[in-house]
Parts: C-alpha cells; structure tokens; sequence
C-alpha cells in the first residue's frame, strides 16, 4: 500500500466520495452532514490524499488548513473491500506527517455519532484525539461529535 499527495482527478476517487456522500445522508440528518464532494475537496486550503494498492484505490482523506496552527481531516474514507487493511491508519499518518511538516500544531476533525462511524471513533481514540468543543462554523448535536489532538 502507497499513500499519495492528490487522486482528486482519478475516475476511482469519484465514485468512492460519491459513496462515501451516499452514506453520510443515510447516516444523519441532512444538516448534520459536512462531508465534501469532488469541488469542495478542490480548493487551495486542502490536501487530499489517496492509498493505492497497485492501480487499486483504497481510500482518501483530507487535511484542511485552518489558520493559527490548526489543521481539520475531511473526507476519511476506506473502500469497503478494504477494510481491515490498515488503510485508514496509514491515510491517518501521512496526514499527521504531512501537518507536521506544514507547521500544524493541532488536528481536528468533526465525526457522526452511531453505528456506523464506529470504527472512525476507535481509530481516532488510539491516535490520540480526544473529545472538544466545536470549531469553526460547525454546530453541534445529537448527530456528530468534535475531537482534537496536539502534534
């Protein structure tokens, strides 16, 4: 498995995100939903990364630069043939690496709540992210949970 900078381009990347929107709708409330599309994840403020296995796409993630040494993961996704690969873990430390290496001091992220992002809350626990409030313009609720962690 390769991590790299970009993949916003490939046909593959597509039709994971558009997935990935798919299941965030059916998972909460429309306004409880902050996942990005294709041209939100298209803007000079984001990194986006992808891990391949070959010409295999396995999965994505995103770092947004907020501003005052903060940085926010979007768009955490692992193809479901996938999971269980390590992929999210590997995506998860080429993020870290890469805000390191930017001057980040802090990551954030916003999450959903239930069943589904489960395993995103274990993930996230083991790497250090603990609960905090929320930032940005986002508004909590029943529906999605705010974590932090120092770099």
């Amino acid at each position: 498995m390769i991590v790299r900078n970009g993949g916003l381009d490939h046909p593959a990347t597509a039709a994971l995100l558009t997935a990935h929107l798919a299941d965030m709708h059916a998972s909460s409330p429309p306004d409880s939903v902050y996942a990005l599309d294709l041209s939100g994840l298209a803007t000079p403020d984001i990194a986006f990364f992808t891990a391949w296995d070959s010409d295999t796409l396995l999965g994505c993630g995103a770092l947004r630069t907020l501003g005052t040494g903060d940085g926010e993961i979007k768009s955490m996704r692992t193809d479901p043939a996938a999971r269980g690969r390590g992929v999210a873990q590997a995506i998860l430390d080429h993020i870290i690496a890469f805000a390191r290496a930017a001057g980040i001091t802090r990551l954030l992220l916003e999450t959903g709540t239930g069943p589904m992002f489960d395993a995103a809350h274990r993930l996230y626990a083991r790497n250090g992210f603990v609960p905090c409030p929320p930032f940005g313009d986002y508004v909590a609720t029943d529906f999605n949970r705010f974590l932090s962690r120092p770099l």
